[in-house]
């Protein structure tokens, strides 16, 4: 029983890995459609969405079949639970880079940020690509103390949302309450992305250590 369960966990744990490297390949195709106008790349986040659905779907049903068949308690139980909650919030990270496709989309063929934003979109796709390729390797191989630092990275997303909205709200600014309302939203769908990944983090502390992450 105890094999079949740690095959029922390394299942698990596949499913999650693939989830996130999807979601992150995801979020550098949005950011590709929304800095350089790329249609095909929009539509292709958009039309891949639904294959993380699926993978949060798989992830779900293969956790009530192993409390179903192997009843686990205490860190076995831990461990089922946390994955479910891992999933949902790659399964939003997924859905939040679709809104960033779905914005450059919109947009085409113009490119859907004016060129003196682009470089604090930039630099919050880099941050984000870096947790979300943290996770793929953590859900691999949990570790505690890798798993807060996405806490930090989380903070210079917040820092660079910051400068976005010091830019935008400059009396100097040229283009309008349209784009920047785009600006202020695309802000927040990876603000929400970096959030997320956070989430993963400590849910995969809680599943090391057995004690909440408190704020």
């Amino acid at each position: 029983m105890r094999e079949e369960f740690q095959a029922d966990l390394n299942e698990v744990s596949r499913l999650m890995v693939t989830m996130a490297e999807a979601v992150r390949e995801a979020m550098r195709k949005a950011t590709k459609a929304l800095l350089t106008a790329d249609l095909k790349a929009a539509e292709a986040v958009i039309e891949r969405d639904h294959e993380v659905d699926e993978l949060n779907s798989q992830v779900e049903a293969k956790v009530a079949d192993t409390i179903a068949r192997q009843a686990p308690v205490a860190s076995d139980l831990r461990m089922v639970i946390t994955a479910l909650h891992i999933a949902a919030d790659l399964e939003r990270m997924g859905d939040l880079a679709e809104h960033v496709a779905k914005t450059a989309k919109r947009r085409h063929p113009s490119p859907a940020v004016p060129a003196e934003l682009r470089p604090v979109f930039q630099g919050m796709a880099e941050v984000a690509d870096q947790m979300a390729e943290s996770i793929a390797g953590l859900l691999a191989k949990p570790d505690a103390e890798r798993a807060a630092r996405l806490e930090r990275q989380d903070d210079e997303i917040d820092e660079l949302e910051r400068r976005l909205f010091k830019i935008m709200l400059d009396d100097d600014w040229p283009y309008g309450a349209e784009t920047a309302i785009d600006g202020a939203l695309l802000g927040r769908f990876y603000e929400r992305y970096a959030d997320h990944a956070v989430n993963v983090g400590e849910q995969l502390v809680y599943l090391i250590t057995g004690e909440p992450v408190r704020d």
